[in-house]
Order: structure tokens, then C-alpha cells, then sequence
């Protein structure tokens, strides 16, 4: 049943239409089969962004040797990483330019250009000769592809998740915005497991010499499937009903754009920061330095630790599309509520499992903190969306996440690793687990509850007219009155 918001649900609702009685002909009506393919075009995008994520951080070390073969082993490392970190720096400028124009020129054209860069970026690692066959062009055309890759991300998260947001059904959101997340881990635990099953089939020799090659390259034909589906789509109706509404009118120039996202809208976008903040701490923490944590600070076996985590991750793709249909039911809130409360009083006993020893212990605390990442990801592609009206939607989430993420989520694996150092206290991660969940939880508490409700700017869409009918008489239900008006009374004469 719906949660104690559901008055407030349906007053939003009402309030779409104040001056006249609201019928089935003013709710979007969604045809399923565009919906199914608008997912999926959608969560393959960011499968292939976290796919990317996945191979270079588990071939950083043979990135080194390729590139950086005159350094040192901890040298090659560190540049390699840093060719890695450079993607995260540039994210932001993505974001700024495809964002805005997605609000532009529509989300399809953009999430479209926004693949076929990403793929070629990929794709094209693959193709660079080594240091030794070229010098230092190498490492500079890495250099380059890593922008390109960069750039190109910048674009993509906000959108595909705009994307969603804008095709699904009010009471489906959330589940439909889950299986974003689902690509998220999908990339991840094939990219993951294609390294590590070269390495096994070919051995280590045969994967620096040239074996390196075949997961990017792999990026080609993902590209083309994804590029395909996505030229295939339909524009969303969310942003084809904000261009029937203001045919005719001139577009702001991109820097009015920009000055309206970040001056007019300063709440959406603070709320945003704060919640993308715990997100990426939570999601780079363990699915990116959790590998790294377990064999190089606990001392794991690299086989043992990587098993447990790709388990667990399996076991998060399971779990999200039920979870991500529960908020549809009892609201985003108590779910994201959830999460940082979770995160705050668990965060240490989980790490204290996870430092047993024991491969089973250490698999049943990467699954408690799993099963809570579990909460804001099978959300957040739902969640966002709706802090932004239609006009700048695109702009605003992609702005926004992309900063965060430069600042926070590419930093988390280096910031962590720093603290253990420093510190010397294996549980610094849980602590900064737990710093994040505060920050999450003043976000969500100042964000207004979105399940089940329409987009800000967007008329009701329901899967069908039954559901559309169900929607109009909710909204009859809170609209107020009309106030009679009164017959004058004759005069003379009149």
C-alpha cells in the first residue's frame, strides 16, 4: 500500500491542473514495448561506462608496464593511475557541455553521441602501440583516450537516467530506474570477470604482451549494439510535451542556461551534491578500492578477494529491481533512510568481518554493506531526476553528479587508501562510510518525497488507460472545488 505521503502524493498531482477538471486525455500514456527498449538502451550505456571502469582498474598495473616501461614498478602504477584519474577530472566539463544541451536539442541525440564516444574512446586503447614501438606518443594517445572517455561520461549518467525518469510510468519509477543500476554492476562483473578470466586462460605473460588488448577492444561491438538501440528510440514525452508547450520561442543561449541551473536552482542542485556525495563514497568504496583493500591492506589472495566481491555483487543485481520496487510503493525516502543508518551503525562491524579472515565472514560483511548500497542504487535514478523540472533536468543532474563525482567518487579509493596509511587503523573506510551517511541523511531529509508522483514540469504517465483513469481519480479526489458564481440580478431595463 502506498506510505503516509500518499495525500501529499496526490495534492501534487491535483495541483497540475487547478483550472479546469482533469481527464485521461491529459495522462501520458506509455507504450510498453518503447518503454522496454528505452531501459535497455539506457542500462547497456552504463554498463559500458562502469565495464571501462572495471578493465583499466584491473589492468593498471600491465596499463604501466606498457605505457611507462623506464619507471619503477610503484611508478608505472602511479601513472597509470593517474592516466586513470584524469577521465574523473574532466567528467565535470562534460556534464556542462552535454547537459545543457540535452535540454537543447533532446536526451535521444545526446545519449546517442554520448555512446559513440565511449566506445571509440575504449575501443581505440586498444589500438595504441606501446611505448616501446612509438616512445612517448603512447602514453599521450592514452592520455588523450582517457579525456575523450572522460568527456563523453560526463554525458552520460544524467542522461540515461533522465532518460528513464522521463519514459516511466509515476507508480513504476523506481523499479524501471533500478535496472540502470543493475547495467552499473552488470559492466562491472563482466569487465572484472573478462580480466581475470584472460589471465587465467592465457597467464600473466601472454596478458602483457598483448591478451591487455582484448577487453577494450570488446568496447567496439558493445558500442555499436548500444549506439544501435538508442538511435532506435523515440524522443522522451516528458521533453516533446516542453517543446509543443514553447514552439516557436527562441532557446536561452547556453550561458543563460547554465546561469539559470546553477543561480535559480541552488537548492535541487545543493540536495543533489549531498546525495551523490554518500552514493559515490558507498559505491567507489566497495566496488572499486574493496578489491584493492582486501589483498594489498588485509593481505587477501588477489583470486579470494576478487571472488567474494563479484559474488556479492551478483547478489546486489538480484536484488536491486525488488528494492527499486518497493519505493514505488512505500516511498524513496525510508529506503534512503534506511541506508545511512544503516551505513552509520554498521559500517565498523561490517569492516570487523570483513578483517576476520575468514572468506565467509568477510563475504557476509561485503553483503550487509552491499545489500545497503543495494538501497540507493536501485533509487537514485528515480530520486534525481525528479529534484529538476523538464526545462533543465538534463543540465542540472548532469552538472551536479558529474561534480560530485570528480570530487568525491574518483577520490574515495585514494582518500581511503591515505587514511590507512596515515592512520594506521584498518577501519578509516567504515569511518568515512560513516561520515558520508550523515551527509546523505541531511540531504534526503530536505527532499521532498517523489514516488508515485509526476515529474516537476511533466503531465501523469501510467502504463495504461485503466491506470491513467485510477490517476484522474485520485486527482479529482484533491482538486478544489470551483467556486459557483453567482447569477446577477435583472435591473431595469436590462
Amino acid at each position: 500500500m502506498p506510505s503516509s505521503s500518499s495525500n501529499a502524493r496526490t495534492s501534487r498531482l491535483a495541483r497540475h491542473f487547478t483550472r479546469r477538471p482533469v481527464t485521461v486525455d491529459d495522462v501520458t500514456i506509455i507504450d510498453t514495448s518503447v518503454l522496454k527498449r528505452a531501459v535497455g538502451a539506457a542500462a547497456l550505456g552504463n554498463a559500458m561506462e562502469w565495464f571501462d571502469f572495471a578493465i583499466y582498474g584491473y589492468l593498471a598495473a600491465v596499463m604501466g608496464a606498457v605505457f611507462f616501461p623506464s619507471e619503477s614498478p610503484q611508478v608505472q602504477l602511479l601513472y597509470s593511475f593517474g592516466a586513470f584519474a584524469v577521465a574523473f577530472l574532466v567528467r565535470p566539463l562534460g556534464g556542462l557541455f552535454f547537459g545543457p544541451l540535452g535540454d537543447r536539442v533532446g536526451r535521444q541525440q545526446v545519449l546517442a553521441a554520448t555512446m559513440i564516444m565511449m566506445a571509440i574512446s575504449t575501443f581505440s586503447i586498444g589500438l595504441i602501440p606501446s611505448h616501446e614501438s612509438i616512445g612517448v606518443w603512447a602514453p599521450l594517445l592514452l592520455l588523450l583516450a582517457r579525456l575523450v572517455q572522460g568527456f563523453s561520461t560526463g554525458g552520460e549518467y544524467g542522461g540515461a537516467a533522465t532518460f528513464i525518469a522521463e519514459y516511466a510510468p509515476d507508480r513504476k519509477r523506481g523499479f524501471l530506474g533500478s535496472w540502470l543500476e543493475v547495467g552499473t554492476l552488470g559492466g562491472f562483473v563482466l569487465g572484472a570477470g573478462l580480466v581475470n578470466g584472460l589471465t587465467w586462460w592465457l597467464g600473466s605473460d601472454a596478458l602483457h604482451a598483448w591478451a591487455w588488448r582484448i577487453p577494450f577492444l570488446v568496447a567496439g561491438p558493445l558500442g555499436l549494439v548500444g549506439l544501435y538501440l538508442r538511435l532506435k528510440l523515440e524522443e522522451t514525452p516528458a521533453f516533446r510535451q516542453q517543446l509543443k508547450e514553447h514552439s516557436g520561442e527562441q532557446g536561452a543561449p547556453i550561458n543563460q542556461q547554465l546561469r539559470d541551473i546553477l543561480s535559480a536552482n541552488r537548492r535541487p542542485m545543493l540536495l543533489c551534491l549531498g546525495l551523490v556525495f554518500m552514493l559515490n563514497i558507498a559505491d567507489y568504496m566497495l566496488l572499486s578500492y574493496m578489491p584493492s583493500y582486501l589483498t594489498a591492506t588485509l593481505g587477501y589472495s588477489e583470486t579470494g578477494g576478487l571472488f567474494v566481491v563479484v559474488v556479492a555483487m551478483l547478489c546486489m543485481m538480484v536484488i536491486t529491481p525488488f528494492v527499486g520496487a518497493l519505493s514505488d510503493r512505500i516511498g524513496r525516502r525510508p529506503i534512503w533512510i534506511t541506508a545511512c543508518v544503516g551505513f552509520f551503525f554498521l559500517s565498523v562491524p561490517c569492516f570487523m568481518l570483513i578483517g576476520s579472515g575468514d572468506l565467509l565472514w568477510v563475504f557476509g560483511g561485503l553483503l550487509v554493506l552491499g545489500v545497503l548500497l543495494v538501497c540507493l542504487l536501485s533509487i537514485v535514478a528515480s530520486t534525481l531526476p525528479a529534484l529538476f523540472p523538464t526545462a533543465i533536468r538534463y543540465g542540472g543532474l548532469a552538472i551536479a553528479y558529474n561534480l560530485s563525482t570528480a570530487l568525491f567518487g574518483g577520490t574515495a579509493p585514494l582518500l581511503a587508501t591515505w587514511l590507512v596509511d596515515t592512520s594506521g587503523d584498518h577501519y578509516m573506510p567504515a569511518f568515512y562510510l560513516m561520515l558520508a551517511s550523515l551527509v546523505g541523511f541531511v540531504a534526503i531529509w530536505y527532499s521532498d518525497e517523489s514516488a508515485r508522483q509526476p515529474l516537476q514540469g511533466s503531465p501523469p504517465a501510467a502504463a495504461s488507460r485503466a491506470e491513467a483513469r485510477e490517476i484522474v481519480a485520485e486527482m479529482r479526489e484533491q482538486q478544489p472545488a470551483a467556486p459557483k458564481q453567482s447569477t446577477p440580478a435583472s435591473t431595469p431595463g436590462g
